[in-house]
């Protein structure tokens, strides 16, 4: 599940390659975890900011930009923290292949970054341009793992263990 780069992986399921992607576990002071209540799923999917990476785009760069286009939340306002070691990494369940990301991966690697956001409630605005999310709240670790898509919860547990200092519910 841990990866030095998304260049080690071996094929995914389906022999399709990972989506490299960027996550952003934002806290506010007290550290809750934002998260954001998925838009295009039937289920009561919630999860925290992440997205793939341009090409040649560099990770740290991309999880500020994730996060901006999902909550409207400007770099200035935030502090990376922390970032995950390596680099994570799901593969999709047999029902999702050749059905997201145009059937074009098998799961994603993802590098996850710890932000801290100095803002307010009100500079969070998640009616983006091409939204992600129809709702959002604060949540402790533990509430964002019982509400995630079961196919991601192991890297949930693994991100959430190593910023284990920074969150609330520690």
């Amino acid at each position: 599940m841990n990866s030095a780069s998304p260049d080690d992986l071996p094929p995914g399921p389906g022999g399709l390659p990972y989506r490299p992607c960027a996550g952003v576990v934002l806290i506010d002071a007290a550290g809750r975890v934002f998260a954001g209540h998925r838009i295009d799923n039937p289920s009561d999917a919630w999860q925290m900011p992440q997205g793939g990476l341009d090409d040649g785009e560099d990770p740290r760069a991309a999880a500020l930009r994730e996060l901006h286009e999902e909550t409207g939340i400007a770099p200035e306002l935030c502090e990376i923290l922390a970032e995950t070691p390596g680099w994570l990494r799901y593969d999709l369940p047999p029902e999702l292949l050749g059905r997201i990301w145009g059937g074009r991966y098998g799961g994603q690697v993802q590098k996850w970054f710890l932000v801290r956001f100095n803002g307010s409630d009100a500079q969070i605005d998640i009616a983006t341009d091409h939204p992600e999310f129809d709702a959002w709240a604060w949540m402790t670790a533990a509430e964002i793992r019982d509400r995630i898509v079961p196919f991601k919860r192991q890297v949930y547990d693994a991100i959430f263990d190593i910023f284990r200092a920074h969150l609330a519910d520690r």
